[in-house]
């Protein structure tokens, strides 16, 4: 018991020093967020803690023009046009190999439809672009899944893969300094959970208690302007009560780990002390289950910058500008009275101003008041907002060709798809983390399956057109876990661009296949790639026979006998059927049972009569009908 406590205690230790070191970290992160949100008067202050900026005077103008908020939908929105589509390359030529690498594909496309990991994508997309981090948790979830058998304690299911967006502020690294999370040596994730959850999920009664976390509020502090008050939301520490703190500590493999370490502490009790069991690391090693997401690298940090941080400077400028520029115009317009003293009624003058039609009572023989002249507004004003609009364009990377397409009227195509080009470029940074956390997640879901996915399970898969694809596998048919990309998918690149680049191909005859034009299958594909689904409403008719052929090869393997019927195209059967005696799945079994390369080559001689007697038809009535 006493060990127990010891590391308990360590790993509370551990935990509070890391919060200390990452404190100014997460003041940033809660400073973009208020801007993000609109309280944009405010500060950090001297505790490290957000501070709100009061009015120095009653008249001030206080109004915020938030321009940050725009400039990130816009981002997040040109970001999510990228959609990668991974593919997985087979280990080896093998036959064996072709086919696991093709399962793998199915199972990475069954798992993002199941889990909708393009919500995910798009969740932690926002918290990377306003605090510049965001973690993917990839892990395996043996609550979830099919029913496989039953014990004392009640069902016993297969179990999935789980991916939880998880926010900067859950995760702490052992030093800010590294570049990268292979470079830690452990990582903390802490969380609060309700006490009733925690009993769910642990089945540890834990004593509720207040923990700090973030939440929203609303704040009315010194905004607006004369006469007038307005309210922002504000990010700001919360209180969760019945709560319990839940802290994961996850060591990398080493000499006195050599399979890693994971340490879970719920509340002030120990409940998991022992090797990390999730091989998600290069070839089956055990890693960290975490996959890191930033928006703009930054060197020898842990941790990403955001564009919120550069804005900053600029909104606090542009809404200072605004504001004197409002307050300017109100003393033209309301006036500055110049009265002389105990000549009228102060306190009435004050309290309801020069309404029109006011009789403004003065004492005899005293001067009449009368308004101050003033200058009219300066062109300095326009100047510095029109400078700061631009510098929000430049600072953010996010081009203004949309908002000022009337300046671009004059332009040629190809100049005007240079300027949106260049726009662009800015982004490719992003784009490229976003890129290399869906090959990372691929990677790590693969392995997971490898690892755990012992029994056969059922997978089904929808394609765009509504098709629907069931397929069986177990961890030996996921062989490789090299994740490629399918397609470059390019953020200036429209769907009306990606239709014409099909049209060009099909006018130049690329997707030919046959001599006089494209196949139905080919004809399927370009309609699915400009996006109107597959007409023919199934399969292609080869596409059928092929997958008549490998159930075929299986039948054969397994020491049952296969019939060729009259509608097989013997072509693309023989071919099939060739193709696996050459594979290295063949050989293994021939060893063991000789009597298969008799069933193969029986099969394939009945193919080739049946083709041949097929040919000798079509010849002899080919010869009939001539003249």
């Amino acid at each position: 018991m006493k060990q127990e406590e010891k590391i308990v205690k360590e790993v509370l230790d551990d935990f509070k020093n890391r919060q200390m070191e990452r404190k100014s970290y997460e003041t940033q992160w809660l400073m973009n967020m208020n801007f993000y949100m609109g309280n944009q008067f405010c500060d950090i202050g001297y505790g490290g803690e957000i501070e709100d900026l009061d009015k120095q005077f009653f008249w001030q103008e206080r109004e915020i023009f938030n321009h940050i908020a725009p400039i990130l939908d816009l981002r997040i929105a040109r970001l999510t046009r990228i959609k990668p589509k991974t593919t997985v390359l087979p280990a080896s030529r093998d036959e064996k190999d072709v086919t696991a690498a093709k399962v793998s594909k199915k199972v990475l496309q069954s798992v993002s439809a199941k889990l909708n990991l393009s919500s995910k994508i798009t969740e932690a997309m926002y918290w990377s672009e306003i605090c510049g981090t965001s973690f993917y948790k990839v892990t395996w979830n043996s609550s979830e899944g099919d029913v496989i058998a039953y014990d004392e304690n009640g069902m016993i299911k297969s179990g999935e893969v789980d991916i939880t967006v998880c926010s900067p502020f859950e995760i702490y690294p052992d030093s800010n300094a590294c570049d990268s999370i292979e470079a830690c040596q452990s990582i903390i994730h802490a969380r609060a959970m309700d006490v009733d959850k925690i009993k769910q999920v642990y089945g540890i009664d834990v004593k509720g208690e207040d923990i700090s976390v973030f939440s929203l509020d609303s704040t009315s502090v010194g905004f607006g302007g004369l006469g007038y008050s307005s309210s922002a939301p504000k990010v700001c520490q919360g209180i969760k009560k019945s709560s319990g703190l839940v802290i994961e500590r996850y060591f990398k493999s080493s000499e006195a780990y050599p399979n890693g370490r994971l340490t879970i502490v719920v509340g002030d009790k120990l409940f998991f002390d022992g090797d990390n069991p999730f091989c998600v690391g290069v070839d089956g090693s055990r890693g960290f289950p975490f996959v890191r997401q930033t928006s703009l690298n930054q060197l020898a940090c842990f941790w990403g910058s955001s564009v919120v941080d550069r804005l900053i400077p600029v909104q606090r400028a542009f809404n200072a500008v605004k504001n004197r520029k409002h307050e300017f115009m109100n003393r033209l317009t309301m006036g500055v009275l110049k009265v002389e003293d105990g000549s009228i009624d102060i306190d009435n003058l004050e309290e309801e101003g020069l309404c029109p039609g006011k009789i403004l009572v003065y004492r005899q023989g005293s001067n009449a008041p009368e308004f101050l002249s003033g200058e009219n507004i300066s062109a300095s004003f326009e100047k510095e907002e029109s400078e700061l609009l631009d510098e929000f364009n430049t600072v953010s990377g996010v081009s203004g060709l949309m908002d000022k397409s009337e300046t671009f009227a004059n332009l040629s195509g190809v100049a005007l798809e240079l300027l949106i080009e260049q726009g662009e470029l800015r982004l490719n940074g992003s784009s490229e983390n976003i890129k290399n956390c869906v090959k990372k997640i691929s990677q790590m879901i693969l392995r997971l399956y490898k690892q755990y996915a012992l029994v056969p399970r059922l997978a089904r898969i929808v394609g765009e057109n509504g098709d629907v694809e069931l397929i069986y596998f177990n961890s030996s048919d996921i062989s490789s876990d090299d994740i490629q990309f399918e397609t470059q998918t390019e953020l200036g690149e429209s769907v009306a661009q990606s239709r014409q680049m099909v049209f060009d191909l099909i006018k130049a005859g690329l997707l030919n296949d046959l001599p006089d034009g494209m196949s139905n299958k080919m004809k399927a594909k370009a309609l699915e790639l400009l996006g109107l689904g597959i007409w023919e409403g199934g399969d292609d008719t080869n596409e059928l026979h092929i997958k008549r052929a490998e159930r075929e090869n299986l039948k054969m393997l397994e020491g049952e006998s296969a019939r060729v019927i009259e509608i097989d195209s013997h072509e693309l059967h023989l071919d099939r059927h060739v193709a696996f005696m050459l594979s290295g799945d063949y050989e293994s079994k021939y060893k063991t049972d000789p009597k298969i390369e008799e069933r193969f080559l029986a099969h394939i001689r009945a193919h080739k009569e049946a083709q041949k007697i097929k040919e000798d038809l079509c010849k002899t009535q080919t010869e009939n009908n001539q003249p």
